[in-house]
């Protein structure tokens, strides 16, 4: 059974509030991410100068992260990736552009592969969100993760999260069907150490062995 807590943020006073949120959770994103992009003169005029635009209301947002249940009032400002890493402490996803050009922020939504730094925490609500911290289980390492040690898929280490979420995802939707397939699959997951070569190598590895991913 999930567990439920809640993190950060005001409580929720009860389901009937949580209810009304949900029903104006469109409404709301779409109005703040309109805002986020307006310049700050004309938000503070259409708030009336009430609020400083430097810390806008919070809003309310509920989303599943590796199998636990989160209620959380947020700025909507806050992206996936710093809601991972600052308000839950999942900090195996990494912080390394922050433009979406390296992959090692990447986990799964719903079981899609997802650049957790060009994504809106507010856009996951209700939604079902893997890190790397969730492949493990009961103590005994993802297949992958043994597969990248026994093949030194890392060297310093910082983008492995990343590349292995997007090798899990690599084999799940069948593109390790050869070298070539993996590498263009992997391409937007860059790895400054230059392991490569042994990354396609652990990925092909465990598609070849038919273990569960």
């Amino acid at each position: 059974m999930n567990n439920e807590r809640i993190v950060r943020g005001e409580e929720l006073e009860n389901e009937a509030d949580f209810s009304e949120e949900r029903r104006f959770f469109l409404k709301q994103s779409v109005a703040m991410a309109g805002l986020s992009f307006l310049p700050v003169p004309f938000v503070t005029a259409a708030g009336g100068g009430d609020s400083s635009p430097g810390n806008p209301e919070p809003v309310k947002v509920t989303l599943t992260v590796n199998g636990t249940r989160h209620r959380l009032a947020i700025d909507v400002r806050t992206t996936l990736l710093d809601l991972l890493r600052e308000q839950l402490a999942l900090t195996g996803t990494k912080k390394g552009c922050d433009f979406g050009q390296c992959g090692a922020c990447t986990v799964h939504v719903d079981g899609q592969r997802t650049l957790a730094c060009l994504s809106f925490a507010i856009m996951q609500q209700s939604k079902k969100v893997h890190t790397i911290e969730s492949l493990a289980k009961n103590g005994s390492l993802h297949p992958l993760q043994q597969a990248f040690i026994k093949h030194d898929g890392f060297q310093c280490g910082y983008c492995t999260p990343g590349q292995i979420m997007s090798g899990v995802s690599c084999i799940r939707e069948k593109k390790a069907g050869s070298a070539e397939e993996i590498q263009e699959y992997m391409s937007g997951n860059l790895c400054r150490c230059g392991a490569y070569p042994n990354i396609v190598n652990a990925i092909m590895e465990v598609k070849n062995s038919g273990s569960q991913v």
